[in-house]
């Protein structure tokens, strides 16, 4: 009995380190692509779980607008029971009728921070804005960047610049309604 406990405890010892993963989610980028390119919503339990098995996930979080709506409440909800860290903006709306609730700096931010702690930085965003700090992550802290996004919204330069491009595709849209 005691051997097997010594033998057990030696291999659980020399069990490699899980891979440590930090997740960023553009949640007005994902919807917005989803809902174009597919009419259907981007399934975050399923993104969850995916990107998540066999890593240890150090950081998550999730860039959002908020509007203060109760459906929008119960979103959030979920991402929280998920894992995720909310960061919310308020909801502005501009006398000429655009809106605005820009993520990109706060993103950007929250990753090179990030960057410490994670051996890989996964972004859920379409935005080419992000190409430069994919390359910064990768070529100046030496980190792995997978992001994820709909092929046909994607820019070119962000793809290029993550170590994986992994396409959003129907195992990762709820089902349509």
């Amino acid at each position: 009995m005691v051997l097997e406990a010594v033998i057990l405890e030696e291999v659980v010892l020399d069990k490699p380190p899980l891979e440590k993963v930090a997740l960023f989610v553009d949640v007005q980028n994902v919807y917005y692509t989803c809902r174009q390119s597919f009419g259907q919503q981007f399934d975050y339990t399923a993104f969850w779980a995916r990107v998540t098995a066999g890593r240890q996930v150090v950081a998550a979080y999730a860039y959002a607008i908020d509007r203060g709506d109760e459906k929008q409440r119960q979103f959030q909800y979920r991402l929280q029971t998920l894992g995720f860290t909310l960061r919310l903006k308020p909801f502005i709306q501009r006398t000429d009728g655009t809106a605005k609730g820009d993520w990109d700096v706060g993103i950007t931010i929250d990753m090179l921070e990030s960057a410490a702690q994670a051996d890989t930085l996964v972004l859920v965003s379409g935005d080419g804005d992000f190409a430069i700090l994919a390359e910064r992550l990768r070529h100046h802290y030496g980190k792995c960047v997978e992001v994820y996004g709909v092929p046909a919204l994607t820019a070119k330069a962000l793809m290029d610049a993550a170590d994986s491009f992994i396409a959003v595709d129907a195992s990762l849209l709820l089902p349509a309604r």
